[in-house]
């Protein structure tokens, strides 16, 4: 019979105070021997990640936010005084994971560099001193969006598989599994930190019983566990969403889901109207068809107009190119405005200035899809010219009485990333009475 597996966390002692340029696999291999444990083949050094900055001298003279802004790539949410960040290696993590705790006055502790080069490092110093081939990780804390209080979870890892992928197994009612992959460096990483902690001064613990996810290389390191972009459900933090709406003209083949414009749909028509009024309304415009009809229609009234403009044939060729996008896109959704609840003053200061409320709670409305479309992973345009042919736009979907088409804009998967957003001062368009 097979004996159940069993594991053992013990944290190492006499790991003193470290500070820049000291040897940390040294000071550890010597915790080890002290502890009389000994290193064994399989087993898994787990270490706090703030004794590998200091050894590295990542201490640096600055204050914890401007620290912070250093090492972010993106803010992904704050409230009160707390920041969530991306940092430059992909951690969605507190403060960039800059810490304030255990050093001296007026200095701050960043992570690591490279963290899985630390681990790397470190697992080499671990075997050529004690000749074990042993796992390394390194941990930081962090949080969890779902969840109250802060766990350890792995930075950096050589030598240990990060995670272990279930998919394909069956379970013992013979179901296939399709989504598990076990995040075993996290875990350790948890397991660990019940036994060390700051408090104690015990940062580094020694996980045994494990040998089964010891590599003899240095493996993938725990940048494996950083999930893509392109597969982050929630990738965008509250500071990302109105950002993330970009205007994008060129756009992939790819076909548009059509619940995914519904839920944007739904998102646009939570914007404020007057009169407890609802004067949105969107025609998704899928079939080729009235693709066709609408387009060709709109030139049409376009080339007209340049030419009674006194255009040459060139300079119209040139305009009309900027309706490309309408062309292109895999789907076309025209917002209208419809007014019925508008007030028939008897005057027309009064009727230009209901007109106008109108259309700014149908631009509210209008930027609302577009933002709810970036939360999508979907591109948008949002292009004027059924502004200057309603009628012809009108005529051409056939739409109700009372619908005024406001625009066209185009949807569908981007092709390729935009280019960084200019920064703009808020100052600039502020004037404070």
């Amino acid at each position: 019979m097979v004996p159940p597996p069993s594991l053992t966390v013990s944290a190492l002692s006499g790991i003193p105070e470290i500070s820049p340029g000291d040897d940390l696999g040294a000071l550890i291999a010597g915790a080890v021997t002290a502890s009389g444990t000994g290193l064994r083949d399989g087993d898994i050094l787990v270490v706090t990640s703030k004794i590998v900055s200091k050894a590295e001298g990542q201490i640096v003279s600055a204050s914890r936010e401007e620290a912070i802004a250093s090492e972010t790539v993106r803010i992904v949410a704050r409230k009160g005084p707390t920041t969530i960040s991306q940092t430059r290696h992909g951690f969605v993590m507190a403060a960039a994971g800059v810490d304030e705790s255990n050093t001296a006055p007026g200095t701050v502790i960043l992570l690591p560099a490279d963290p899985d080069g630390s681990a790397r490092r470190l697992r080499k110093a671990l075997r050529d001193r004690l000749g074990a081939r042993v796992g390394v990780i390194v941990t930081d804390t962090m949080g969890r969006a779902w969840r109250a209080g802060q766990t350890d979870t792995a930075v950096g890892a050589a030598g240990v598989l990060p995670a272990r992928d279930h998919r394909g197994e069956t379970d013992s009612f013979g179901n296939t599994l399709e989504v598990t992959v076990a995040a075993v460096a996290d875990e350790i990483a948890a397991a660990g930190d019940l036994v060390k902690g700051k408090a104690r001064q015990m940062p580094v613990a020694l996980v045994r019983g494990l040998a089964d996810l010891v590599t003899d290389d240095d493996g993938p390191g725990a940048a494996a566990l950083v999930r893509d972009a392109s597969e982050d459900m929630f990738r965008l933090g509250a500071a990302d969403v109105i950002p993330a709406r970009r205007t994008v003209r060129s756009f992939t083949g790819d076909p548009v889901d059509a619940d995914s414009v519904r839920r944007a749909v739904a998102a646009a028509v939570t914007a404020p109207a007057p009169h407890h009024s609802e004067p949105w309304r969107f025609v998704i415009v899928s079939s080729d068809s009235a693709r066709t009809r609408l387009l060709d229609a709109m030139r049409d009234a376009w080339v007209a107009d340049l030419r009674r403009d006194g255009f040459t044939p060139e300079q119209i060729e040139r305009r009309t190119r900027r309706g490309l996008p309408l062309r292109e896109a895999p789907l076309i959704v025209i917002p209208c405005l419809e007014t019925s609840a508008a007030h028939a003053y008897p005057d027309e200061r009064r009727l230009a200035a209901e007109r106008d409320m109108f259309t700014v709670a149908l631009g509210a409305a209008v930027e609302n899809f577009l933002v709810a479309l970036a939360v999508e992973n979907l591109g948008s345009a949002w292009i004027s010219s059924a502004l200057f042919c309603q009628d012809v736009a009108a005529k051409a979907l056939d739409l109700p009485d009372g619908w005024r088409p406001m625009g066209g804009i185009a949807v569908g998967h981007p092709e390729g990333s935009p280019p960084p957003r200019p920064p703009r001062d808020p100052d600039a368009f502020i004037l404070e009475r």
